[in-house]
């Protein structure tokens, strides 16, 4: 069994707070120096392409002691992608969109297998 990754953060209104890591952790934000209720565990960013350009990133986050603790979710951001398309264009921005539907529903089992586990613990 590994052990537990945790890190301390200073907060503002809560002085130093160490957090448990979950296992798909990558980073943190709210610090430094933020507040408590701001912490947030986040995962790998997933970055949704259309032509090398980003239309949409998504990556899991928890925020410990936010307004729903430690619920897993998945955060899920849109560019300020706009372009004006010929029909081929257009063609090629509806297929990316489905090639990325088709990401976000896998990333959804992922966050509905996290869900079960953290239940079960």
């Amino acid at each position: 069994m590994t052990a537990r990754r945790t890190v301390t953060v200073r907060t503002i209104d809560h002085g130093p707070v160490t957090l448990t890591c979950p296992a798909w952790c990558t980073g943190h934000t709210g610090h430094p120096a933020g507040y408590r209720a701001d912490l947030s565990h986040t995962g790998p960013e997933h970055v949704l392409v259309h032509e090398g350009e980003p239309l949409h990133v998504a990556q899991l986050v928890r925020f410990p002691y936010g307004a729903r603790p430690n619920t897993t979710g998945l955060y899920v951001e849109q560019s300020g992608f706009a372009q004006t398309l010929t029909p081929v264009g257009v063609d090629g921005l509806a297929a990316a969109l489905v090639a990325h539907a088709a990401r976000l529903r896998h990333l959804a089992r992922e966050l509905s297998a996290l869900h079960a586990a953290e239940e079960d613990r």
